[in-house]
């Protein structure tokens, strides 16, 4: 056996240049590389041909091809398929199957095993071809394109099952009770022990695979093509074609056994083997066998089941989709969408007629059935999806992700969580490492999973697979980031929010460009500043019936000025999180959170505690106890403690959660015994004091003590200082002013 290099060389040139002229046309690479194995081959031109080295390639492709099939299909999307999914999948599948299986063999009169095989055939459904003109036809977030998808990994699944029964019941070579049984006995023997290898063996073995030094090298793709190899043989020792087995394999080399980013990767290193190398031999070399002169000696069987698989295929679905209740009219569009065969087809008819159980001109007629049905898809779909929009009945996918994924649990992001839960959302769950948020979250009722956001194991957990939403509003904007881009580029979230800092604005910027990511809230915003208020119990919950429309901006601005924070959206039973990508109508209710207590009423009461309060300057860079050594000599005698007393009460708070809350501003506090006590100290150390958990040093100290009489001045007051931190110019005017009464200005002039 020797390997004609010019001759593969051709093959392969050949088929590069088909497939990318039938890319550029709105057709799959299939389609064009078929067409040339015709056109070129032995069927009319002779240009090429075949040989037993290639045909050992096209093989090693075919098993490549589907081990990536069985990669790129998702059990959890077939386990989800909505019920319009499985009813369009069997509709277009049985219909077919039943009209083409009575043609071929009631009326062409070929063997039973033959009707059976011609059937499978007719039902399958091509993934790849819709998946293109899904895109084209800006129809992803459409119902239809929804049932599409999981209508044809349902039926390309069906088929190859079947398929694997047809195969070993022509092993066995006539069709009786003890055959049948000694088929189904194999057949669940072997899937039994895939399944068990698949689960409980293949993932360990992986495992091990993937720590060695080589990992990331050629080493993880050459044990997933042994794998590939273990289950076609064992599909072939139990009468089975390897085709299955190669199928299965891909099945269980699934994220939760290489990873997600590493399973991915493989992924896309077998589609380039299979599809960018050796599947396209196969093609081209089944283009080969098919005979142009059954044009003239069977023609009317050609064209009948052409007509029958397309009219099975489209009524088929349509009468099986009715129970859905949404219309014959979308159920005529899908199995005009679900048409087209491809590449399963052809695979199945290569096998079929390798192994006798069609003939050459039946061969031919499936692929001349696999050529038609896909050139028609384009066209007619077009049209019925301009059928659908036209009569107001092209439905946005109402089975689309749902659920909010909240990267973060602090108090803030607990309060936020509990608003999207109260507002109907299917689910919310809510991610933090730290397990005090995660406990709290899980008091609050909340739905919670503990563990790193960047590690995508967690985030599966976390059921980012199915979410719709990842709101990430942790106070470190790294992981905000990162957790954002693994959101969507590994899981294919649809909607990122993503908190933007006052202080990086430029970065933010570049991750929106980035993701097409929006900015959470819809504007700059403190996670320190509202986390601190929410932990004091200083927001309130408001809800605004918009009644007009409204820019997000717009409404940012004027909710901040009103010390309010817009942070959902309910509108009708959907709740969106408030973002700068909002659409916001007049039928929509704002949630926000609000201060308690405008700060305008308190403004008086706050001057008044300015105008009296001590102020220190100090000097040099300093740690938390000197400050509170240094506020206690001054606070201590006129709150009834001592120095000692007043560092311990102090410092023993601090330790508790740290009063830093927003960058470089700090307000320790304490409640004491007494009535009327109401104190305020207030301080700046320009080469900055440093807190415990804060980077970035404090330069602004509001410290105050109350008693607990005084429970509500205290609140304001807390507000009152947040509020004035917030300003944007009041770092740099504080840190600019020339001595302690321009810093008592700074306070009480800001408006």
């Amino acid at each position: 056996m020797e390997l004609n290099l010019l001759n593969l060389l051709a093959v392969l040139i050949v088929a590069w240049l088909a497939g990318l002229l039938s890319n550029r046309l709105g057709y799959p690479a299939v389609l064009g590389e078929l067409l040339a194995g015709i056109l070129l081959g032995p069927p009319l031109l002779g240009l090429l041909h075949g040989g037993e080295a290639l045909g050992i390639l096209a093989e090693v492709g075919l098993l490549l091809m589907m081990l990536y099939i069985g990669m790129e299909i998702d059990p959890a999307e077939l386990r989800r398929a909505s019920r319009g999914g499985i009813l369009a999948a069997l509709g277009g599948f049985v219909a077919p199957f039943v009209l083409c299986y009575g043609l071929v063999v009631y009326v062409a009169g070929l063997s039973p095993l033959a009707g059976v095989f011609v059937g499978v055939a007719a039902g399958v459904t091509s993934l790849a071809t819709k998946s293109r003109i899904l895109v084209d036809l800006q129809l992803l977030d459409t119902r239809i394109a929804h049932v599409m998808m999981a209508g044809a990994l349902i039926a390309d699944t069906l088929a190859l099952v079947v398929f694997a029964a047809v195969i070993g019941v022509a092993d066995v070579g006539s069709i009786d009770i003890g055959g049948l049984l000694a088929i189904a006995g194999k057949a669940v023997a072997f899937f039994v022990l895939a399944a068990l290898f698949g689960l409980k063996v293949l993932p360990v073995v992986m495992r091990g695979v993937s720590q060695t030094a080589s990992a990331k090298g050629p080493a993880m793709f050459t044990a997933i093509v042994l794998v590939m190899l273990l289950y076609a043989e064992a599909a072939h020792l139990v009468g089975m074609h390897g085709i299955l087995g190669a199928f299965l394999a891909g099945l269980f080399l699934r994220d939760s056994v290489l990873g997600r980013t590493l399973s991915k990767k493989l992924m896309h290193r077998v589609r380039d083997v299979s599809i960018g190398f050796l599947a396209p031999i196969f093609f081209v070399t089944a283009g080969f066998a098919v005979s142009l002169d059954v044009f003239q000696t069977n023609l009317m069987l050609l064209a009948g089941l052409v007509s029958l698989a397309t009219v099975g295929k489209v009524l088929g679905t349509a009468l099986f989709y009715l129970p859905t209740g949404h219309g014959w009219r979308e159920g005529v569009v899908l199995g005009l969408g679900m048409n087209g065969r491809g590449a399963v087809e052809i695979i199945l008819a290569q096998i079929a007629l390798t192994m006798g159980l069609i003939t050459a001109e039946v061969f031919s007629i499936l692929v001349f059935m696999a050529i038609a049905t896909t050139a028609l898809v384009p066209a007619t779909l077009k049209w019925g999806v301009g059928w659908l929009r036209k009569r107001g009945e092209l439905a946005r996918s109402d089975e689309e992700r749902s659920g909010i994924l909240v990267v973060g649990a602090g108090q803030a992001a607990r309060r936020l969580a509990k608003v999207f839960a109260r507002g109907g959302v299917t689910r919310v769950t809510v991610l933090d490492a730290n397990p005090e948020h995660i406990r709290l979250a899980r008091r609050d009722g909340l739905h919670s999973v503990q563990g790193n956001a960047l590690d995508e194991r967690v985030l599966a957990e976390a059921g980012a697979a199915d979410s719709r939403h990842l709101v990430a509003i942790t106070a470190n904007g790294e992981v905000n980031a990162l957790s954002a881009q693994i959101g969507r580029t590994v899981f294919a979230i649809p909607e990122i929010h993503v908190l933007r800092a006052t202080s990086n604005v430029v970065a933010h910027s570049a991750l929106l460009d980035h993701l097409g990511a929006t900015t959470l809230f819809g504007g700059a915003v403190s996670s320190g500043e509202w986390s601190y208020l929410a932990r004091q119990e200083l927001l309130q919950v408001h809800t605004l019936d918009l009644k007009k429309s409204s820019r997000p901006a717009t409404l940012f601005n004027r909710l901040r000025l009103e010390g309010a924070l817009p942070v959902a959206v309910y509108r009708e039973e959907e709740v969106i999180p408030f973002h700068d990508g909002l659409t916001l109508l007049p039928t929509d209710r704002v949630v926000s959170f609000k201060m308690v207590s405008a700060v305008g009423a308190t403004h008086d009461h706050f001057d008044t505690l300015v105008e009296y309060a001590p102020i220190l300057d100090l000097d040099g860079p300093q740690g938390v106890a000197s400050f509170v050594k240094q506020a206690a000599r001054v606070l201590a005698p006129k709150v009834g403690l001592s120095p000692a007393g007043f560092m311990e009460q102090m410092l023993s708070r601090e330790a508790e959660s740290s009063t830093v809350v927003l960058p470089g501003l700090a307000i320790p506090h304490l409640r004491v015994e007494g009535e009327g006590i109401v104190q305020l100290l207030v301080a700046r150390c320009t080469e900055g004091l440093s807190f415990p958990g804060s980077e970035e040093p404090v330069v602004a100290v509001f410290a105050l003590v109350t008693s607990k009489d005084q429970r509500h001045v205290h609140l304001r007051t807390l507000a009152a200082i947040a509020h004035l931190a917030q300003q944007p110019d009041f770092k740099t005017r504080w840190i600019q002013a020339s001595n302690e009464e321009a810093l008592r200005d700074v306070i009480i002039r800001t408006k």
